[in-house]
């Protein structure tokens, strides 16, 4: 005998069910992405020996000057670009920052004040490239913004030869990155703009469309 007041639960639709295979599917995905993501972050450096025409520093994190003016110092390279200094910062001042004498590699530095993010180094710094006529460049920066950094500078400099250089931070927990709250806040972070720049470069290329350099 039926109750009144009582009404049959509704099964979900096959759109609902749909839409919830498809989310589960894509969270999986996204996360096995996370997870390759940050097994092309290097553990080292791969290649100490090559001489290329310039290296670049990105800004914006420790260790990255220091290294730059290291290999700078070795002759790695004729000359170091900085990418991406807040504007009044001179060459002399980042020597004294970096604790180098400015005297001694103040003439083989430059410095650019236009990036404001990880594509504009890639602009700013094919620009220079293309006014200095150089084709080989060493890229430095934090290893887990170098696959961002390569994705990035490799459209904007399809036939330059780049070598990674990465730097690794001390507060940057490789070894089970996800049990570090820090760690994996940075990666997923730096993972979601790496696909978004994936995104915006496959649809330039798709469309035909091409970055427009800095000037």
């Amino acid at each position: 005998m039926a109750f009144s007041g009582f009404k049959r639960r509704r099964r979900p639709t096959p759109l609902i069910l749909g839409l919830g295979v498809a989310a589960i599917a894509a969270l999986l995905a996204w996360t096995a992405g996370l997870f390759l993501f940050t097994a092309m972050s290097p553990e080292k450096v791969e290649d100490n020996t090559t001489v290329t025409d310039a290296i670049v520093v990105l800004t914006g994190g420790s260790g990255r000057m220091e290294t730059g003016l290291a290999l700078l110092e070795k002759e790695k390279a004729r000359r170091l670009f900085v990418s991406g200094v807040y504007r009044g910062v001179d060459v002399a001042r980042l020597l004294e920052l970096s604790e180098r004498a400015p005297r001694e590699l103040r003439c083989c530095v430059e410095l650019g004040h236009s990036a404001g993010d990880t594509a504009g180094n890639a602009q700013e710094t094919a620009a220079w490239m293309k006014v200095q006529g150089f084709t080989s460049l060493r890229i430095v920066t934090a290893s887990y913004h170098m696959p961002r950094s390569l994705l990035e500078f490799r459209a904007a400099l399809p036939e330059t030869t780049l070598i990674p250089h990465p730097v690794f931070p001390e507060h940057v927990k490789r070894k089970r990155w996800w049990a570090w709250p820090g760690t994996s806040s940075l990666f997923i972070g730096e993972y979601s703009k790496y696909l978004v720049a994936w995104t915006r470069i496959q649809f330039s290329r798709m469309f035909g469309l091409r970055t427009k350099e800095s000037t």
